[in-house]
């Protein structure tokens, strides 16, 4: 998906950051680690993300998956970030 947008323009995306070390929502990762969420199973991955043109519109999706989210990303706040910005580890 990733490899089909427009490079000019600001993507925005679902992430999350473990909170602890080996945490539910990634087990085996470490405190820190930093992921997108997926559109299918609201938990972290690197692949299946949901992509938005506007922050507005990830913060929807945010707020309209909040349930899922607390089951699949446990303990650990959603936040939307810019795809350009979260791949170079800027944010």
């Amino acid at each position: 998906m990733a490899e089909e947008l427009d490079p000019a323009l600001c993507w925005w995306v679902p992430a999350v950051t473990a909170p602890c070390r080996d945490w539910p929502g990634h087990p085996g990762c470490r405190k820190g680690a930093r992921y997108l969420v997926s559109a299918a199973t609201y938990r972290a991955a690197h692949q299946d993300y949901p992509v938005f043109s506007s922050r507005a519109d990830c913060l929807q999706w945010i707020m309209r998956h909040r349930a899922e989210l607390a089951q699949g990303a446990p303990g650990a706040p959603i936040a939307a970030v810019d795809l350009a910005r979260w791949m170079l580890g800027l944010s």
